[in-house]
């Protein structure tokens, strides 16, 4: 999950307008790339693989993402949605501790506390700056990707939600109609 958080937030920073935003998914892949060097030889060394395939696994999720999805999306959609892989390492790390809190290694449970705490500040800053992007809305609705396609993934996202909000609207007349 760091691996794969550590590619997508990089290329997000690329293709977004320099800000708050920017410098948090940096500093957050950072942290990211920080994390994984500490942790590996630490879990390798208790006998626990932490290898190439969870590393091509993140690979592979980051450039889904970073190719196909975040091309069809607004700005602030894709910094939304890019501030829950903070927090799914968070939530990985709480569960590794308590794992490892219970079962052992102590320095590995100790390890993942620290990085715990690290992270929540990542999570928590990623947050704050995504959500700040409402106060310049015009830039935050922008296509993410500003090619031609991904101009025309962001109208036809546009499109289906309209379509989902006309269809709640009207089954919601409906079920008041009764």
């Amino acid at each position: 999950m760091a691996t794969q958080l550590s590619r997508h937030w990089r290329a997000l920073a690329e293709r977004l307008p320099d800000g708050d935003i920017v410098k948090a998914f940096r500093s957050g892949a950072d942290s990211a790339d920080q994390l994984m060097t500490e942790i590996t030889p630490a879990a390798r060394a208790h006998g626990l693989s932490v290898g190439p395939a969870a590393e091509s696994a993140g690979r592979v999720l980051a450039g889904l993402r970073g190719n196909v999805r975040d091309r069809a999306l607004e700005r602030n959609q894709a910094a939304r949605l890019a501030s829950l892989d903070a927090q799914h390492v968070t939530t990985l790390l709480r569960y590794l501790h308590e794992l490892s809190d219970a079962n052992g290694p102590p320095d590995l449970a100790a390890l993942c506390g620290v990085w715990d705490k690290r992270f929540t500040r990542v999570e928590s800053s990623a947050r704050r700056a995504a959500a700040a992007l409402g106060h310049d809305p015009e830039s935050a609705i922008e296509p993410l990707d500003q090619s031609a396609l991904g101009r025309a993934g962001q109208r036809l996202g546009s499109t289906i939600g309209g379509i989902g909000e006309a269809s709640d609207r009207v089954l919601g007349l409906r079920r008041r109609n009764g």
